[in-house]
């Protein structure tokens, strides 16, 4: 008889033995494989790949199209595709199953979990005052989004958004109308300017500054807020008439070497957004002894005048600290998506994405590692959010041009894009990894092709 630590020996073996010889690809000899392969050429290894099939458990990658089923003006909502899936018989709500199809009926690529990525502004609490209104999205909302958070405020002619600052940096985008603002450093330098549609300001942590429309159009303002912390709440702002009126009369007489009568009509309560008198396009900062804010740390910048990159599918604006200098936390683009493109598959490697669309319809399928994949829908006023490294695209799925804007809290914008990764990778690589031609290998882009 064996021992028995022989013949559990024994049964090892035989298992990874076994085991070996399932894993080896049926079609290829690998003793005389290993025999005609130096082991001191590394250009002969990569060459080698080439006669290599991957072993393929469950067949390939499904080559269905997997669209949208239906779009906002046309097709009947329905949680079904293909053979999968049956009719809604119980109650619904149609107007949002018509906006998210991609939610209703998957594709059916997505797989796994992945967090919500979708927050629509219209389903923020809207704080209304006489003078405007502002709403905000934060991880209260969209628990995913932890890096940042953001307002969408709303000023009318003349209204002011009063004098404060914040822990976190404050960048804006504005969407319509004009707004004056004005800050003071901390060199005592200050700074006005007027900022129009398509324009940017950037206030870093703790500069004291305030906001108000001018009547340029008639409308007022309205723009876009964006700060590095997901957990920021507009109402922990600081206020100017919230704190004065915090502060015992007696050290304010003293602060300012003032009478008793002449702070007597602080507001007992804070102002936020209220009426004014509408400033004049050419109002100048008063005259300060330290001077103004220098030009090239200008917290303004003029990001309608930049020319926009024309791609294949679209075009693009990129504005980080190498232009706008003093923007030293948030990097943006400005991209849109004709008809019938898409912005390519591509991922951003240490910086999540805050996303916000503003013309269109778009749809966005998120790939976070282990299989998980789920997609998204997109309407004007909604905000994405893809966290750092996951892959992604954007891909217009409406007859109109898409406009949005990608955001990350860091100082210069990255990316990397699929297309040149693969066109910039020896091809034996890429053809062992996705059996593709030589041909379709071939036109791969050396160069990011962006929007396509």
């Amino acid at each position: 008889m064996f021992p028995k630590a022989s013949i559990s020996n024994f049964i090892f073996l035989s298992l990874v033995l076994g085991l070996g010889a399932r894993a080896a690809p049926a079609s290829v000899d690998t003793a005389a494989h290993r025999s005609s392969t130096p082991a001191t050429s590394s250009t002969a290894t990569v060459a080698s790949l080439s006669s290599v099939i991957p072993t393929v458990l469950s067949g390939f990658a499904s080559t269905n199209p997997n669209g949208p089923l239906w779009s906002l003006d046309s097709g009947t909502p329905q949680p079904e595709r293909g053979n999968l899936g049956a009719s809604i018989i119980g109650p619904s709500n149609l107007p949002v199953e018509q906006e998210n199809p991609d939610l209703l009926a998957p594709p059916s690529t997505d797989s796994g979990s992945v967090a919500n990525a979708k927050w629509p502004f219209a389903l923020s609490h809207n704080r209304m005052t006489n003078g405007g209104w502002a709403r905000q999205e934060n991880i209260g909302a969209l628990p995913i989004a932890t890096s940042m958070a953001s307002v969408n405020m709303r000023l009318e002619a003349g209204a002011i958004r009063e004098l404060h600052w914040h822990k976190t940096s404050e960048w804006a985008y504005v969407l319509k109308g004009y707004t004056q603002v004005t800050a003071v450093d901390t060199e005592g330098r200050n700074f006005l300017a007027t900022v129009g549609p398509g324009d940017l300001w950037f206030f870093p942590p703790g500069i004291p500054h305030s906001l108000q429309a001018t009547n340029q159009s008639a409308e007022g303002s309205e723009f876009i807020l964006i700060f590095d912390d997901g957990a920021f709440s507009e109402d922990a702002t600081f206020l100017l008439t919230d704190w004065l009126a915090h502060v015992p009369a007696e050290v304010i007489q003293k602060n300012f070497q003032a009478n008793p009568e002449a702070f007597s009509h602080i507001p007992a309560n804070e102002l936020y957004i209220f009426p004014g008198t509408p400033p004049s396009p050419d109002a100048v900062a008063p005259s300060s002894p330290q001077g103004t804010v220098p030009a090239e740390f200008s917290y303004a910048f003029p990001l309608s005048t930049m020319n926009a990159t024309q791609v294949a599918g679209g075009t693009v604006k990129i504005v980080d600290s190498t232009s706008f200098q003093i923007a030293t936390t948030i990097a943006a683009a400005e991209v849109t998506v004709e008809p019938g493109a898409i912005r390519e598959l591509h991922w951003h490697p240490t910086m999540d994405e805050w996303s916000f669309f503003i013309e269109g319809t778009a749809r966005v399928t998120i790939f976070a590692s282990q299989g998980n994949a789920r997609t998204f829908n997109y309407q004007p006023g909604d905000i994405g959010f893809v966290p750092a490294a996951m892959g992604h695209y954007v891909e217009n799925t409406g007859n109109t041009t898409v406009k949005y804007l990608e955001i990350f809290n860091t100082d210069k914008y990255q990316d990397i894009s699929l297309n040149q990764w693969l066109a910039l990778t020896p091809p034996e690589l890429v053809k062992a990894h996705l059996q593709l031609s030589d041909e379709t290998i071939s036109s791969l882009k050396k160069v990011k092709p962006v929007v396509i």
